[in-house]
């Protein structure tokens, strides 16, 4: 019985602790960005457009405490920006 009890404990004790971890990591993909944008990046209007966009949804999503698809939506930015 003990050991059927265990494991979902373990994985909530985990999911608790990766949360704040990907919480974190919003804000400061978001920064990155922001930085990179207002450094004049050689982008076409289409892709500065595209990066403002996923720019906006990836701080809703954050705001909304849907932390991992922020995330997701952030990375698609850096990557068409160029940066990590």
């Amino acid at each position: 019985m003990k050991h059927r009890l265990f494991l979902p404990a373990l994985a909530l004790a985990m999911a608790l602790q990766v949360a704040p971890a990907l919480a974190f990591g919003c804000p400061v993909d978001m920064a990155a960005i922001d930085k990179a944008l207002a450094a004049g990046p050689n982008l076409s209007a289409a892709q500065l457009e595209q990066v403002t966009k996923l720019r906006a949804e990836g701080e809703s999503q954050h705001k909304a405490g849907q932390h991992a698809a922020s995330l997701r939506t952030l990375a698609k930015a850096k990557e068409i920006l160029g940066i990590e």
